[in-house]
């Protein structure tokens, strides 16, 4: 058999498309470490597995680590200690473990979700391979799964409505996928990421369909109902789908009593709900040639392709497109921006700056000045984590605060006094500072949490805390925002400087530019087709392949296009400033 006397380890596969690799693994003679936060669908899993090892006869195995969460450092820590100290040698680490995440649109999502949907996906995928390392050998394999949502292409970048903290966080994972295979290839470990398309599965047809149909009655309202009142029906009425007539007629009645709501209503509501989901489901059916999603076992198939010798060699640190899925996007990522004519901003200006070199200092003396300079009163709120002599080299040029940059309740607070101190806000800036030159699968897992948190987590953080202002109760009730104006630009990270930039340089920048250009582009899809506003959230990637020095002046330039009017009618939303010739 194939993969006789091996051993794969499959994050999340009790139940699913974790279960289905575990599965083709023993089929192929390999053994086999599942693990979940469920005892109950893990020890169902192993069931099966053993019979299948009983019935081939292969000897192999089938371990069980029940109650860990891929999130969480102490449960992967005390996982792989224990298999170290049982000798034990993992071949090949597949990371499955995920969850659908909050489905609705960015301006209502809890923060607590957004970070922890990151956290399972991304970071769990980071510490479960990190500390794989230390029971992995020559030849070992990597293989990560995402998403057909975040395939990139040139000047493309796929949106994925509705689901901004998992197209960012999935994004930033094939971006990781690549970085590993640079910094393992000393180890002789492969590492390969994988993005499906559709899948049969549970979450998708009883989760992630229903929920965006309901965001997208929530976002107009329902017959009497207002936004809110169809949020809180649909968290009543979901469960509800796919059961039978008499337990639906009782589950909206009990609905009806408890909101003190119209019964008929909500019949009509989840009615509609379940045509829409349909509806969203044909749509993405007709992307695909033949029309048909995957099955949990082709997805199978396709990993245990990947874990094969010779292709593995052949695919180390690509994405490998297994979508099948024809999806129109449009060019969501430029260069330069177009020309306008320089516009007077005439309002407040906000820079939120998560500096930590003086490069980054001057390039926030050189934005601050622009607006000034052209009509606006700049504010600056600065990281009270940055240098103290960055710190002074801004306070001593602007009206600025030192703040803690990454808690919503202060960010929120400091908006809320430049709006009544110095005006009404017309952009909000947010400079996220340059990663330093560093191994990522080196770090400890304190540092790694720290880049999250500073180039993904707190980037959009203040956005949402900019379309608070922007639209004060808009994540309440999403009709204020039809024609709403506002602008936001998260700046960063930089492509790395010098002369001979490696591509395990680039590759570790990329993680986090990764997540910021599925970010952007699903939540401006979301302010655009979905919400009618003219509120735009552009992310700024300064920079070049080549090495040379970022061009502030262009940024300046993004910044003039950003709070023209010219801005709510471009689908490009990304741009890499220093790219252009």
């Amino acid at each position: 058999m194939k993969f006789q006397g091996k051993t794969a380890l499959i994050t999340g596969s009790g139940t699913g498309i974790g279960r289905a690799i575990a599965k083709k693994f023993v089929e192929n003679g390999a053994s086999v470490i599942i693990l979940g936060r469920r005892r109950e669908p893990l020890e169902d899993a192993a069931g099966m597995l053993e019979g299948i090892i009983s019935q081939k006869n292969t000897g192999s195995t089938v371990r069980i680590f029940s109650g860990v969460d891929v999130s969480e450092e102490k449960g992967i820590n005390d996982m792989f200690a224990a298999l170290k100290n049982d000798g034990i040698v993992v071949d090949y680490i597949i990371n499955n473990a995920g969850v659908s995440g909050p489905v609705t649109c960015f301006a209502n999502a809890p923060l607590d979700e957004f970070k922890s949907t990151v956290k399972i996906h991304l970071t769990g995928t980071f510490w479960c391979s990190v500390q794989g390392l230390q029971v992995m050998k020559e030849g070992g394999k990597i293989i990560t799964i995402s998403t057909f949502f975040t395939e990139e292409r040139p000047l493309e970048q796929r949106p994925y409505r509705f689901r901004s903290p998992y197209t960012a966080s999935q994004g930033a994972k094939n971006r990781l996928a690549e970085a590993m295979s640079w910094e393992l290839v000393d180890r002789g470990i492969i590492s390969i990421a994988t993005n499906p398309g559709p899948v049969h599965s549970d979450r998708i047809y009883k989760t992630v369909y229903p929920k965006a149909a309901s965001e997208f009655m929530r976002v107009s309202g329902f017959e009497s109902l207002d936004p809110e009142h169809v949020d809180a029906a649909s968290k009543e009425l979901l469960p509800l789908l796919g059961e039978g007539e008499a337990v639906v007629k009782e589950g909206v009645a009990k609905a009806a009593e408890k909101l003190g709501a119209d019964a008929g209503t909500l019949a009509s509501l989840l009615e509609k709900i379940q045509s829409i989901a349909e509806k969203v489901q044909n749509n993405t059916s007709h992307m695909i040639a033949n029309r048909e999603f995957l099955s949990q076992e082709q997805v199978a198939e396709s990993v245990l392709n990947l874990c094969d010798e010779e292709i593995s060699r052949i695919l180390n640190g690509k994405v490998v497109p297994g979508d099948r899925v024809f999806y129109p996007v449009k060019a969501h990522i430029g260069t330069a921006t177009p020309g306008v004519h320089q516009p007077d901003f005439g309002d407040a200006v906000v820079f939120t700056v998560d500096a930590g070199t003086m490069r980054d200092a001057k390039r926030v003396e050189f934005l601050a000045r622009h607006v000034e300079k052209n009509g606006a009163k700049a504010a600056c709120f600065i990281s009270s984590n940055a240098p103290p002599e960055v710190q002074e080299y801004i306070s001593s040029r602007f009206h600025s605060h030192v703040i803690d940059v990454a808690s919503p309740d202060e960010v929120g607070r400091w908006l809320d006094t430049a709006r009544k101190n110095i005006g009404q806000i017309r952009a909000v800036v947010h400079v996220t500072g340059s990663l330093t030159d560093t191994r990522l699968t080196g770090l400890s897992r304190a540092e790694w949490d720290g880049l999250v948190e500073k180039f993904i987590l707190t980037p959009s953080m203040v956005s949402q805390k900019a379309l608070e202002q922007f639209v004060p109760g808009g994540g309440r009730d999403p009709r204020l925002y039809k024609d709403a104006k506002g602008a936001v630009m998260i700046i960063g990270p930089d492509l790395p400087v010098g002369k001979k930039i490696t591509g395990a340089q680039r590759a570790q920048t990329e993680v986090f530019r990764g997540a910021l250009r599925p970010f952007t582009t699903t939540v401006n899809q979301e302010l655009s087709d979905v919400l009618r506003s003219r509120v735009r959230i552009f992310t700024i990637l300064p920079g070049t392949v080549s090495g040379a020095e970022p061009d502030d002046k262009k940024i300046a330039d993004a910044l003039n296009f950003l709070v023209s009017e010219s801005a709510a009618s471009s689908a490009l939303v990304t741009f890499c400033v220093d790219e252009s010739r």
